[in-house]
């Protein structure tokens, strides 16, 4: 809860505040793609939403794949629990290098404040939403995630089964996964007995700020290897 806590600051202000000034100063000085081509502002943020989203699913599925940066998102995995905090809790490491990754596209993109902006706002807000436990009706849960994630199909992805927490690494669109093949309907069992984070990092040691600053220090668990 206080990494969360902690976090929460720099997911939801610092690091959108630092994607609109990238946007501000690529802007200015007509940098990046959108800058040289004639699109209409709503076809301009549209695009930059889906891009950005694209992004972010690629740069999860690398940080699945590449050890060095597994054991930064580990540390997001370790939550036994799933509710709101989960969205907010990640090594600061791997806060700093998802902000430069985002940089980098809008820089390159040259997108608009305002598309940064709402990109922000939906993926914070979308966040939440996948990472709350809220049990929506599987009637309603399975019209929505024809479009976007929803809780039951991101909670897949905190299983501790390696298998499953190698499926559904959308954030706001499930249909990257579909397309990408790494969608997961549902788990071996049911939602109610999926059992949640990584083995060997279990209990009260790795819920203080401390234990899970050091975290990435600490050698995988039998599982990840």
């Amino acid at each position: 809860l206080g990494l969360s806590l902690a976090n929460s600051l720099i997911l939801r202000l610092l690091v959108p505040m630092a994607g609109v000034a990238g946007a501000v100063w690529a802007t200015d000085r007509d940098v990046g793609l959108f800058n040289l081509l004639t699109l209409p502002p709503w076809l301009e943020i549209a695009l930059f939403i889906l891009l950005f989203d694209l992004t972010i699913y690629g740069q999860h599925r690398l940080f699945h794949a590449i050890p060095l940066l597994w054991r930064l998102h580990r540390v997001h995995h370790t939550d036994e629990d799933y509710d709101l905090t989960t969205g907010n809790r990640f090594h600061p490491f791997s806060i700093l290098l998802s902000a430069l990754i985002k940089l980098a596209l809008i820089v390159t993109l040259g997108a608009s404040a305002l598309a940064v902006l709402l990109a922000e706002l939906i993926l914070n807000l979308m966040s939440m939403f996948n990472h709350s436990n809220l049990g929506l009706p599987r009637a309603v849960d399975q019209i929505l995630r024809t479009v976007i994630v929803t809780p039951d199909m991101h909670r897949i992805h905190h299983s501790r089964s390696q298998t499953e927490h190698n499926k559904n690494f959308g954030f706001n669109f499930s249909f990257w996964d579909r397309m990408l093949g790494t969608y997961l309907e549902a788990p071996e069992g049911s939602q109610e007995s999926l059992v949640l984070g990584i083995d060997g990092f279990t209990g009260k040691t790795t819920r203080t700020i401390p234990a899970l600053l050091k975290q990435p220090l600490l050698a995988p668990s039998i599982d990840e290897q």
